[in-house]
C-alpha cells in the first residue's frame, strides 16, 4: 500500500511540473506575439516620422495609446498645416481604429488652433504577409503591400466617436452599436 502511495506521489510530481511548464510556454508565446505586433506598429510609426521629417515638415512620435496621445504629430510651419496621425499596421485584411484613439487625435488637433489647416489622419499599412486561419492553424500568404492615409475630419463635431475599419482594398466603414456602415473618407496625399 505504501509503495502505491509513493508511486502516485511521484507520478503527480512529474505531471504537475509539465503542466506548469506548458502554461509558462503559452504565456511566452502570447508575450512574444504581442511584442511582434507592438514592434510592427512602432516600425510603421518610425518610418512615417522619418518620411515626414524634411525641409518643410517636422514630425514626432508621441508614444501612442500608452501615453494617451495620438501616435504621431506633424507640422508644416511654412504652410501652417498640422496633422494628428493614428497609425495602424497588420497582416489581416481589416485594420481597426478604436473610438478612444480617434478622440485623442481630435483633442490634440484642437489644442493647436494657430494652424490654418489641421487634419486628423488615419494611416493604415497592410503588410506583405497576409495572416489566414486554415483548419485551425495560422498560415501566411504573400500579397502586395498597401498603405492608405484617410482624413477623419468629418468626426470633429461628434462626441460619440465610432470605431473605424479599413479593408485591404482601402474601403472604410464605421462601427457603432454592432452596426457596420460603409463610409467614404477622403484620401490624404502625404508629402513624401
Amino acid at each position: 500500500m505504501q509503495n502505491i502511495l509513493v508511486y502516485q506521489t511521484q507520478t503527480y510530481e512529474t505531471i504537475a511540473p509539465a503542466k506548469r511548464k506548458m502554461q509558462y510556454e503559452l504565456t511566452q508565446v502570447y508575450t512574444r506575439l504581442n511584442r511582434i505586433r507592438r514592434n510592427r506598429g512602432y516600425s510603421f510609426e518610425h518610418v512615417l516620422v522619418q518620411k515626414l521629417n524634411g525641409n518643410v515638415w517636422n514630425a514626432r512620435r508621441l508614444g501612442g495609446s500608452s501615453a494617451n496621445l495620438p501616435d504621431i504629430i506633424a507640422v508644416n510651419n511654412k504652410q501652417s498645416i498640422f496633422l494628428s496621425i493614428e497609425a495602424k499596421s497588420g497582416t489581416s485584411d481589416n485594420l481597426y481604429v478604436p473610438s478612444d484613439q480617434i478622440q485623442r487625435c481630435f483633442q490634440i488637433r484642437d489644442m493647436f488652433q494657430v494652424y490654418k489647416t489641421a487634419h486628423v489622419i488615419l494611416a493604415f499599412k497592410f503588410m506583405r504577409k497576409r495572416r489566414v486561419r486554415e483548419e485551425g492553424r495560422t498560415v501566411y500568404t504573400h500579397r502586395k503591400l498597401q498603405e492608405y492615409y484617410k482624413i477623419a475630419d468629418r468626426y470633429s463635431k461628434i462626441k460619440d466617436f465610432p470605431i473605424i475599419k479599413c479593408t485591404y482594398d482601402g474601403s472604410t466603414y464605421e462601427i457603432r452599436n454592432d452596426q457596420t456602415r460603409k463610409i467614404y473618407l477622403k484620401d490624404y496625399l502625404m508629402p513624401f
